[in-house]
């Protein structure tokens, strides 16, 4: 049996493109081929185990960090709408090795967010937000959610194998 905790998501389908099937694809992964290049991937809904499927094609929008992807099976609008909310994912054992400094955002997710030279709690990392520049989203002790710009001046030390980071805000950048 596939356990679910082997696999990490990559994308999320936010919406059907069109009549045909085609369906928007939000990417959580900066290897395009993944959304575009033919093959077996997999889809999962929730904590459902994966399912898996055929991508037959896929581009990406020019300009927006969406993918437009056709799946064998879903060829109209409504079996399209049945999957959104779904992800796109792969087993965890097939990610690609990453050069120092660069991280996968299954790695990311749950790390402790510490603070100052005592390294202080201050929260969790919840996502990473993609875009002209990465955010980590982080969720403080006290429950509120902050985005922290992903960049080596405000997060400077990350420990994935101790599982926590570090960062270093600007005044005012946690009370946003």
């Amino acid at each position: 049996m596939v356990e679910k905790d082997k696999w990490m998501s990559i994308g999320e389908i936010v919406a059907p493109q069109g009549l045909k099937g085609a369906i928007r694809l939000k990417p959580s992964s900066d290897f395009p081929e993944r959304f575009t290049k033919p093959g077996k991937r997999w889809i999962q809904n929730a904590n459902e185990l994966p399912t898996e499927i055929k991508l037959l094609k896929g581009m990406l929008i020019p300009g927006k960090s969406i993918y437009i992807i056709s799946i064998e099976g879903v060829s109209n609008r409504s079996a399209a709408e049945e999957i959104i909310g779904w992800k796109l994912v792969i087993p965890v054992d097939s990610r690609p090795k990453l050069n120092k400094d660069e991280y996968h955002y299954f790695d990311l997710i749950g790390l402790e967010a510490r603070r100052g030279k005592k390294k202080t709690l201050i929260g969790y990392v919840t996502d990473l937000i993609k875009g002209g520049n990465d955010l980590l989203e982080i969720e403080l002790v006290e429950g509120k959610k902050v985005l922290v710009p992903f960049v080596k001046e405000i997060v400077p030390v990350i420990e994935i194998k101790e599982k926590w980071l570090l960062i270093t805000p600007p005044p005012g950048l946690l009370e946003l």
